[in-house]
Protein backbone atom coordinates (compact mmCIF):
# COMPACT_ATOMS: atom_id res chain seq x y z
CA UNK A 1 0.00 0.00 0.00
CA UNK A 2 1.23 3.55 -0.86
CA UNK A 3 2.21 5.77 2.20
CA UNK A 4 0.37 8.58 2.62
CA UNK A 5 2.08 11.95 1.17
CA UNK A 6 2.44 14.65 3.91
CA UNK A 7 -0.58 17.04 3.60
CA UNK A 8 0.29 20.54 4.51
CA UNK A 9 -2.24 22.25 7.21
CA UNK A 10 -4.76 23.84 5.26
CA UNK A 11 -5.48 27.06 6.84
CA UNK A 12 -1.22 28.44 5.86
CA UNK A 13 -1.55 30.81 3.40
CA UNK A 14 1.65 31.67 1.56
CA UNK A 15 3.61 34.78 1.96
CA UNK A 16 3.18 37.06 -1.22
CA UNK A 17 5.33 40.13 -2.57
CA UNK A 18 4.60 43.13 -0.93
CA UNK A 19 2.66 44.73 -3.56
CA UNK A 20 0.27 44.08 -6.08
CA UNK A 21 -0.83 45.60 -9.37
CA UNK A 22 -4.91 45.93 -9.78
CA UNK A 23 -7.19 48.65 -11.73
CA UNK A 24 -4.18 50.43 -13.18
CA UNK A 25 -2.23 50.88 -10.10
CA UNK A 26 0.45 49.55 -7.51
CA UNK A 27 -1.38 48.83 -4.35
CA UNK A 28 0.26 47.25 -0.77
CA UNK A 29 -1.13 43.51 -1.50
CA UNK A 30 -3.44 43.32 1.43
CA UNK A 31 -4.80 46.69 -0.17
CA UNK A 32 -5.29 44.63 -3.43
CA UNK A 33 -9.35 43.53 -3.28
CA UNK A 34 -12.33 42.72 -5.43
CA UNK A 35 -15.57 42.92 -5.10
CA UNK A 36 -17.65 39.50 -3.88
CA UNK A 37 -19.49 40.05 -7.14
CA UNK A 38 -16.94 39.93 -9.37
CA UNK A 39 -18.31 38.48 -13.19
CA UNK A 40 -15.02 36.11 -13.05
CA UNK A 41 -15.30 34.83 -9.38
CA UNK A 42 -18.33 33.22 -10.68
CA UNK A 43 -18.10 32.36 -14.19
CA UNK A 44 -14.40 31.44 -14.45
CA UNK A 45 -14.12 34.37 -17.20
CA UNK A 46 -10.32 34.80 -16.58
CA UNK A 47 -6.95 33.62 -18.08
CA UNK A 48 -3.56 33.64 -16.49
CA UNK A 49 -0.20 33.03 -16.52
CA UNK A 50 2.46 32.22 -14.56
CA UNK A 51 6.09 33.00 -14.86
CA UNK A 52 9.14 32.36 -12.77
CA UNK A 53 12.05 34.34 -11.74
CA UNK A 54 15.40 33.96 -9.90
CA UNK A 55 18.32 36.33 -8.13
CA UNK A 56 21.01 35.86 -10.89
CA UNK A 57 23.59 34.28 -9.06
CA UNK A 58 26.43 36.30 -10.67
CA UNK A 59 24.76 39.66 -10.48
CA UNK A 60 22.39 39.76 -6.79
CA UNK A 61 20.86 43.01 -8.28
CA UNK A 62 19.50 41.50 -11.03
CA UNK A 63 16.22 39.48 -11.59
CA UNK A 64 16.21 36.54 -14.46
CA UNK A 65 13.11 35.76 -16.02
CA UNK A 66 12.05 32.74 -18.13
CA UNK A 67 10.88 32.99 -21.14
CA UNK A 68 8.86 36.01 -20.37
CA UNK A 69 8.21 36.90 -24.54
CA UNK A 70 6.72 33.85 -24.94
CA UNK A 71 4.31 33.77 -21.66
CA UNK A 72 3.19 37.32 -22.66
CA UNK A 73 2.54 36.52 -26.07
CA UNK A 74 -0.03 33.11 -24.72
CA UNK A 75 -1.45 35.54 -22.43
CA UNK A 76 -2.48 38.19 -25.05
CA UNK A 77 -3.66 35.33 -27.39
CA UNK A 78 -5.69 34.31 -24.47
CA UNK A 79 -7.20 37.09 -23.88
CA UNK A 80 -8.89 37.43 -27.23
CA UNK A 81 -11.09 34.49 -26.01
CA UNK A 82 -12.36 36.90 -23.60
CA UNK A 83 -12.89 39.78 -26.05
CA UNK A 84 -10.01 41.99 -24.34
CA UNK A 85 -7.25 43.37 -26.59
CA UNK A 86 -3.83 43.60 -24.31
CA UNK A 87 -0.39 43.95 -26.68
CA UNK A 88 2.43 41.35 -25.91
CA UNK A 89 4.87 43.99 -25.22
CA UNK A 90 2.47 46.26 -22.98
CA UNK A 91 2.14 42.92 -20.79
CA UNK A 92 5.65 42.87 -20.93
CA UNK A 93 6.08 46.78 -19.35
CA UNK A 94 4.05 45.88 -16.54
CA UNK A 95 5.42 42.74 -15.56
CA UNK A 96 9.03 43.96 -15.79
CA UNK A 97 7.59 47.22 -13.61
CA UNK A 98 5.88 44.73 -11.09
CA UNK A 99 9.36 43.38 -10.72
CA UNK A 100 11.05 46.26 -9.95
CA UNK A 101 8.18 47.88 -7.81
CA UNK A 102 8.71 44.39 -5.55
CA UNK A 103 12.28 44.23 -5.49
CA UNK A 104 12.31 40.23 -4.79
CA UNK A 105 15.09 39.13 -2.60
CA UNK A 106 14.77 35.33 -3.28
CA UNK A 107 13.05 33.07 -6.56
CA UNK A 108 9.26 33.97 -7.07
CA UNK A 109 6.61 33.16 -9.11
CA UNK A 110 4.39 35.78 -10.68
CA UNK A 111 0.72 35.30 -11.36
CA UNK A 112 -0.65 37.70 -14.06
CA UNK A 113 -4.54 37.75 -14.44
CA UNK A 114 -6.49 39.02 -16.82
CA UNK A 115 -10.35 38.76 -15.79
CA UNK A 116 -13.92 40.00 -15.79
CA UNK A 117 -13.81 42.89 -13.79
CA UNK A 118 -17.25 44.32 -13.98
CA UNK A 119 -20.39 43.43 -11.32
CA UNK A 120 -23.04 41.96 -14.00
CA UNK A 121 -24.73 38.95 -13.20
CA UNK A 122 -25.34 37.30 -16.46
CA UNK A 123 -22.63 34.68 -17.65
CA UNK A 124 -21.16 36.65 -20.74
CA UNK A 125 -17.72 37.88 -22.23
CA UNK A 126 -19.56 41.25 -23.82
CA UNK A 127 -20.41 44.17 -22.02
CA UNK A 128 -18.25 43.45 -18.94
CA UNK A 129 -15.42 45.54 -17.94
CA UNK A 130 -11.89 43.84 -17.86
CA UNK A 131 -9.07 44.19 -16.16
CA UNK A 132 -5.52 43.12 -15.78
CA UNK A 133 -4.34 42.08 -12.02
CA UNK A 134 -0.80 41.11 -10.87
CA UNK A 135 0.65 39.63 -7.95
CA UNK A 136 3.43 37.23 -6.80
CA UNK A 137 4.83 34.79 -3.73
CA UNK A 138 8.57 33.31 -2.93
CA UNK A 139 8.49 29.81 -5.02
CA UNK A 140 11.13 27.10 -4.58
CA UNK A 141 9.95 23.36 -5.56
CA UNK A 142 6.36 23.47 -6.45
CA UNK A 143 6.38 19.46 -6.75
CA UNK A 144 8.70 17.06 -4.92
CA UNK A 145 12.08 16.94 -7.37
CA UNK A 146 13.10 13.70 -5.72
CA UNK A 147 10.06 12.75 -7.67
CA UNK A 148 6.12 11.83 -7.45
CA UNK A 149 3.78 8.52 -7.80
CA UNK A 150 0.85 9.23 -9.80
CA UNK A 151 -2.42 8.07 -10.26
CA UNK A 152 -4.42 7.99 -13.04
CA UNK A 153 -7.89 10.31 -12.43
CA UNK A 154 -11.47 9.34 -12.83
CA UNK A 155 -11.79 13.30 -14.11
CA UNK A 156 -11.09 13.77 -18.01
CA UNK A 157 -9.71 16.88 -19.29
CA UNK A 158 -11.84 18.91 -20.82
CA UNK A 159 -12.03 19.04 -24.66
CA UNK A 160 -11.01 22.06 -26.87
CA UNK A 161 -14.70 21.69 -28.26
CA UNK A 162 -15.95 22.92 -25.41
CA UNK A 163 -13.39 25.40 -24.24
CA UNK A 164 -10.56 27.22 -25.68
CA UNK A 165 -7.79 24.89 -24.26
CA UNK A 166 -5.25 26.23 -26.02
CA UNK A 167 -5.90 29.82 -24.07
CA UNK A 168 -4.84 29.18 -19.86
CA UNK A 169 -8.28 29.86 -18.56
CA UNK A 170 -9.37 29.64 -15.13
CA UNK A 171 -12.37 28.33 -15.89
CA UNK A 172 -10.27 24.66 -16.75
CA UNK A 173 -8.75 24.51 -13.31
CA UNK A 174 -11.81 22.86 -11.53
CA UNK A 175 -10.87 19.93 -13.49
CA UNK A 176 -7.41 19.80 -12.32
CA UNK A 177 -8.18 20.58 -8.67
CA UNK A 178 -10.90 17.74 -8.55
CA UNK A 179 -7.89 15.61 -9.92
CA UNK A 180 -5.76 16.65 -7.50
CA UNK A 181 -7.05 16.71 -4.82
CA UNK A 182 -8.60 13.22 -5.86
CA UNK A 183 -4.97 12.28 -6.06
CA UNK A 184 -3.53 13.46 -2.79
CA UNK A 185 -6.87 11.83 -0.94
CA UNK A 186 -6.04 8.75 -2.13
CA UNK A 187 -2.52 8.43 -1.36
CA UNK A 188 -0.23 9.77 -4.27
CA UNK A 189 1.39 13.28 -4.85
CA UNK A 190 -0.15 14.02 -8.34
CA UNK A 191 -3.07 12.82 -11.19
CA UNK A 192 -2.68 12.15 -14.72
CA UNK A 193 -5.47 13.28 -16.27
CA UNK A 194 -6.91 11.39 -19.93
CA UNK A 195 -8.95 12.84 -23.01
CA UNK A 196 -12.53 11.91 -23.71
CA UNK A 197 -10.59 9.80 -26.27
CA UNK A 198 -9.07 7.45 -23.69
CA UNK A 199 -5.47 9.09 -24.70
CA UNK A 200 -2.97 10.66 -21.78
CA UNK A 201 -3.60 14.46 -22.20
CA UNK A 202 -1.50 15.81 -19.14
CA UNK A 203 -1.09 16.16 -15.00
CA UNK A 204 -3.33 18.14 -13.04
CA UNK A 205 -1.21 21.43 -14.07
CA UNK A 206 1.64 20.35 -16.09
CA UNK A 207 2.99 18.54 -19.47
CA UNK A 208 3.56 15.15 -19.42
CA UNK A 209 6.49 13.36 -21.47
CA UNK A 210 7.42 9.09 -21.40
CA UNK A 211 10.81 8.07 -22.68
CA UNK A 212 10.87 4.45 -24.59
CA UNK A 213 13.50 3.31 -26.36
CA UNK A 214 15.66 6.19 -25.88
CA UNK A 215 12.67 8.39 -27.82
CA UNK A 216 11.47 11.24 -26.03
CA UNK A 217 7.63 11.35 -26.49
CA UNK A 218 4.86 13.81 -25.60
CA UNK A 219 1.04 13.98 -25.99
CA UNK A 220 0.26 15.60 -28.80
CA UNK A 221 -1.38 19.51 -28.82
CA UNK A 222 -4.25 17.58 -30.67
CA UNK A 223 -4.72 15.75 -27.46
CA UNK A 224 -6.63 18.77 -25.37
CA UNK A 225 -3.38 19.56 -23.85
CA UNK A 226 -2.60 23.32 -22.70
CA UNK A 227 0.71 24.17 -25.25
CA UNK A 228 2.69 24.78 -22.33
CA UNK A 229 5.84 27.00 -22.48
CA UNK A 230 8.07 24.44 -20.91
CA UNK A 231 6.79 22.02 -22.63
CA UNK A 232 8.33 23.74 -25.64
CA UNK A 233 11.62 24.14 -23.69
CA UNK A 234 12.21 20.64 -23.10
CA UNK A 235 11.22 19.79 -26.38
CA UNK A 236 13.64 22.09 -28.41
CA UNK A 237 16.39 21.30 -25.69
CA UNK A 238 15.84 17.31 -26.52
CA UNK A 239 15.94 18.20 -30.01
CA UNK A 240 19.41 20.66 -29.57
CA UNK A 241 20.93 17.51 -27.68
CA UNK A 242 20.19 15.38 -30.87
CA UNK A 243 17.29 13.28 -28.95
CA UNK A 244 14.65 12.32 -30.96
CA UNK A 245 10.94 13.94 -29.93
CA UNK A 246 7.73 12.58 -31.18
CA UNK A 247 4.30 14.33 -30.28
CA UNK A 248 1.53 11.74 -30.66
CA UNK A 249 -1.59 10.25 -28.82
CA UNK A 250 -0.29 8.28 -25.72
CA UNK A 251 -2.26 5.23 -24.12
CA UNK A 252 -2.38 4.98 -20.61
CA UNK A 253 -0.79 1.59 -21.00
CA UNK A 254 2.53 2.83 -22.02
CA UNK A 255 2.82 4.76 -19.01
CA UNK A 256 3.03 1.77 -17.12
CA UNK A 257 6.33 -0.14 -19.38
CA UNK A 258 8.18 3.42 -19.98
CA UNK A 259 11.44 3.50 -18.92
CA UNK A 260 10.74 7.35 -17.88
CA UNK A 261 8.34 9.53 -17.41
CA UNK A 262 8.24 12.94 -15.80
CA UNK A 263 5.69 16.12 -15.82
CA UNK A 264 7.39 19.95 -16.94
CA UNK A 265 5.56 23.21 -16.16
CA UNK A 266 6.59 26.67 -14.69
CA UNK A 267 6.14 25.72 -11.37
CA UNK A 268 6.92 22.25 -11.62
CA UNK A 269 10.11 22.73 -13.74
CA UNK A 270 10.75 19.24 -14.31
CA UNK A 271 9.78 16.64 -11.99
CA UNK A 272 10.26 13.04 -12.42
CA UNK A 273 7.38 10.30 -12.06
CA UNK A 274 8.33 7.41 -9.56
CA UNK A 275 5.62 5.32 -9.93
CA UNK A 276 1.89 5.37 -11.80
CA UNK A 277 -0.66 3.90 -10.16
CA UNK A 278 1.03 0.45 -8.84
CA UNK A 279 3.56 0.53 -10.86
CA UNK A 280 6.68 1.33 -10.23
CA UNK A 281 8.96 3.03 -12.85
CA UNK A 282 13.02 2.44 -13.03
CA UNK A 283 15.57 4.27 -10.63
CA UNK A 284 17.42 4.77 -13.63
CA UNK A 285 16.42 7.50 -15.63
CA UNK A 286 19.17 9.49 -17.32
CA UNK A 287 17.33 11.65 -20.08
CA UNK A 288 14.84 13.02 -17.18
CA UNK A 289 18.09 13.87 -15.49
CA UNK A 290 20.03 15.22 -18.15
CA UNK A 291 16.83 17.35 -19.27
CA UNK A 292 16.26 18.57 -15.57
CA UNK A 293 19.79 19.61 -15.46
CA UNK A 294 20.02 21.68 -18.57
CA UNK A 295 16.42 22.85 -17.85
CA UNK A 296 17.46 24.15 -14.72
CA UNK A 297 20.92 25.70 -16.26
CA UNK A 298 18.87 27.80 -18.78
CA UNK A 299 16.32 28.91 -15.94
CA UNK A 300 19.51 30.10 -13.70
CA UNK A 301 21.01 32.27 -16.95
CA UNK A 302 24.36 29.91 -17.07
CA UNK A 303 23.87 28.45 -20.49
CA UNK A 304 24.51 31.30 -22.81
CA UNK A 305 23.32 29.54 -26.01
CA UNK A 306 19.72 30.28 -24.48
CA UNK A 307 20.01 33.78 -23.37
CA UNK A 308 17.46 34.53 -25.74
CA UNK A 309 15.04 32.49 -23.61
CA UNK A 310 15.92 35.52 -20.61
CA UNK A 311 15.16 39.10 -20.17
CA UNK A 312 17.70 40.33 -17.18
CA UNK A 313 15.41 42.67 -14.99
CA UNK A 314 17.93 45.55 -13.24
CA UNK A 315 17.25 46.25 -9.58
CA UNK A 316 18.23 49.35 -8.02
CA UNK A 317 18.99 47.78 -4.41
CA UNK A 318 19.82 50.64 -1.63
Amino acid sequence: MLAQPEIQPQHLTPDFLPHAYVRGCFLPFAKAQVSIATHALHYGTAVLGGIRGWINSAKPEQILLFRLDAHCQRLSQSAKYLGYTLSPADLKAKLIEFVQVNQPCTSFYIRPLIYTSGLGLAPRCHDVDKDLLIYGLPMGEYLKGTGVRCRISSWLRQEDRSQPLRGKSSAAYIASALAKTEAISSGFDEAILMNSQGKVSEGSAMNLFLVRKGELITPSVDQDILEGITRDSVIQLARDHHLKVIERPVDKSELFIADEVFLCGTAAQLTPVLAVESYRLSDDRPITKQLRQDLQSVMLGQNPDYEHWQTRVDLSRS
